[in-house]
């Protein structure tokens, strides 16, 4: 299993630096580490600002991109899948695409 999230620009790669951090972010740099230690399955983060390429290649986020401006982001792709817009994926989402128990990864 493959998730894609297309970010917006941040200062850094996690988007979990700066004066005010976003719990999301938190949460969502914690499934991603407990997910690809497990290398089953791997989450990769790709960000406007460090990986601008990646936009640029995948036509289907370079068309949201063109329909809609920045404000589509975030885009969750699951195995090459659009499957969440505008918004990161919840727990609960992240557990269901990957069909596991990702409780060891909540943030409390």
């Amino acid at each position: 299993m493959k998730i894609e999230i297309f970010e917006e620009a941040m200062c850094c790669a996690t988007g979990v630096c700066g004066p005010s951090v976003k719990k999301e972010l938190i949460q969502t740099t914690a499934i991603q580490r407990h997910v690809n230690a497990d290398g089953e399955n791997i989450i990769i983060r790709r960000n406007l600002t460090q990986n601008p390429e990646a936009f640029v290649r995948n036509h289907q986020i370079n068309d949201l991109l063109k329909k809609y401006g920045i404000t589509v982001l975030p885009i969750t792709m699951v195995n090459g899948i659009i499957f969440k817009q505008r918004d990161y994926p919840t727990f609960q989402e992240f557990s269901d695409y990957l069909h596991q128990d990702l409780s060891r990864a909540f943030v409390r």
